[in-house]
């Protein structure tokens, strides 16, 4: 009896387009990588003091509110999405702070009120995007108005500075031994949960799915409103953590804190390689982004520059990057067409040879 053995023939993929290390290298996150380096090298020789811990120490310091909003944000630009209210909740939160440690009440109830109210301004902002269906352009730049409106209310010009000692100091503490604040461990914390979140996640890659096509994504079983609500949540709470953070280190609390800080964000993250338009972008890129604009305001004001100049120059590479955006993608979809062009023209020819039976 002969036994008869069924070969089953598999087709091997391969696992990506293109091989890792250009995968790697050449992206927009690296390329902003490799531009925050070459700035870094060029103050370093240039710019006096730079290398000086103090320099290191003030630079994290200044970024550090940045950073933090800029997680939340990543994830909400990433789905199309945008929240310029973030300012105004960091103002909000300082006023609660403040407002709460002048009445007598212990500093951290009144931080765990003020980062509180973020959340409940995060679902305001949350329930008039995905609920009552509001573009989310228009519905921050009002609670953006009405946040601010409602922390100067509630303060008027006065500004609150006394706070405990020991929290004060805290916010200005560096880890021993380094010139690193102490802010960058809840920093780093939080940005490595963001990443697992976004990057090793099913809910990250729904964030992805979003972005890329709304419909598309709904169909395929995601929800986009819960997503999305939860999304300007994490931006509210984050921000209202960032404003008792803010207020601390500057042992004040107004009502105007934080004005214009939302473009900042907003520019660090399209430096960073997230795209206006969704569906891509990566953290790490975004942490890149926040830096080189610190690094570089920081250089040039050692160097003697204006805020002015600065402003302008951070606003042109704003542009820049948005623009190279765009011009990427269109160069990309050109290609594409021109290959399927030639495919099309190669089986045209071949079919014509082919002797007609």
């Amino acid at each position: 009896m002969t036994a008869v053995t069924d070969t089953v023939s598999t087709r091997v993929y391969q696992a990506h387009a293109k091989p890792l290390w250009r995968r790697i290298l050449l992206t927009r996150e690296a390329t902003i990588i490799a531009i925050l380096v070459l700035v870094i090298v060029v103050a370093l020789a240039t710019v006096r003091n730079f290398d000086s811990p103090l320099t290191v120490t003030y630079l994290l310091r200044d970024v550090a509110p940045i950073l933090l909003i800029a997680l939340p944000m990543t994830l909400i630009i990433i789905t199309e999405e945008i929240d310029l209210s973030v300012a105004s909740i960091v103002g909000l939160s300082s006023v609660v702070t403040g407002l709460l440690t002048h009445a007598g009440i212990p500093f951290p109830l009144a931080a765990a009120a003020a980062i509180l109210v973020g959340l409940v301004a995060g679902v305001v902002n949350g329930f008039l995007v995905t609920v009552v269906g509001l573009p989310s352009l228009a519905v921050t730049i009002g609670t953006l108005a009405l946040f601010r409106g409602i922390a100067v209310g509630l303060l008027g010009t006065t500004a609150i500075t006394e706070f405990p000692e020991e929290w004060t100091d805290l916010a200005k503490a560096n880890i021993p031994g380094t010139p690193v604040p102490v802010i960058m461990i809840p920093f780093v914390i939080l940005a490595l949960v963001f990443a697992v979140l976004l990057h090793f996640t099913p809910f990250g890659r729904s964030l992805y799915a979003i972005g890329l096509n709304k419909e598309a994504a709904s169909f395929s079983g995601i929800d986009v409103g819960r997503t999305k609500f939860l999304l300007f949540v994490l931006s509210g709470t984050v921000a209202g953590f960032a404003g008792v953070y803010f207020t601390l280190l500057y042992s004040n609390a107004r009502g105007d804190n934080a004005m214009g800080m939302e473009l900042q964000v907003i520019a660090a993250v399209l430096l960073g390689g997230v795209s206006i338009f969704g569906g891509r972008g990566a953290l790490h890129g975004v942490i890149a982004g926040v830096l080189l604009i610190g690094v570089l305001g920081s250089a040039l004001r050692l160097a003697g520059i204006t805020s002015d100049v600065i402003n302008i120059i951070t606003g042109l590479l704003l542009v820049v990057s948005v623009v190279s955006s765009s011009l990427l993608a269109w160069l990309q979809k050109r290609r594409f067409a021109a290959i399927g062009k030639r495919k099309g023209r190669a089986a045209a020819s071949d079919a014509a040879q082919r002797p007609t039976p």
